[in-house]
């Protein structure tokens, strides 16, 4: 049973991510003035041997936007997604930025965060 245990905690642990990101995917842009646009970069490292596409980014609402360069990011290169939101409604906001790369079937996760005012 111990055994089992260990394994099963090893295999939830284990990831196999391509990408090591260089900085925070979880950010908190604070208080926002309604109507302002916010513009971030996250930027990640590809950590695998293979050169890494971008396949989709997909955001929760249409009030955050991502961009990226679609040629392929080489091995130990840096890439950047770009993301834009636009504060459309007062209060609190919490959205995800989902990351799909090629050969890696889990979406890595990105998240903004703050309050419209």
């Amino acid at each position: 049973m111990y055994h089992l245990f260990i394994s099963t905690l090893f295999l939830l642990n284990f990831s196999n991510s391509k990408v090591a990101w260089e900085g925070p995917t979880e950010l908190d842009l604070g208080k926002i003035a309604l109507h302002q646009t916010q513009q971030l970069e996250f930027r990640f490292k590809n950590i695998s041997p293979s050169p890494l596409i971008i396949d989709n980014v997909r955001t929760s609402c249409g009030c955050t936007v991502a961009d990226w360069d679609s040629t392929p990011i080489a091995p130990d290169s840096t890439g950047v997604i770009k993301v834009e939101y636009d504060a459309r409604d007062p209060g609190y906001f919490y959205k995800k930025i989902k990351v799909y790369f090629n050969g890696q079937r889990k979406a890595e996760v990105l998240s903004i965060e703050g309050e419209t005012i």
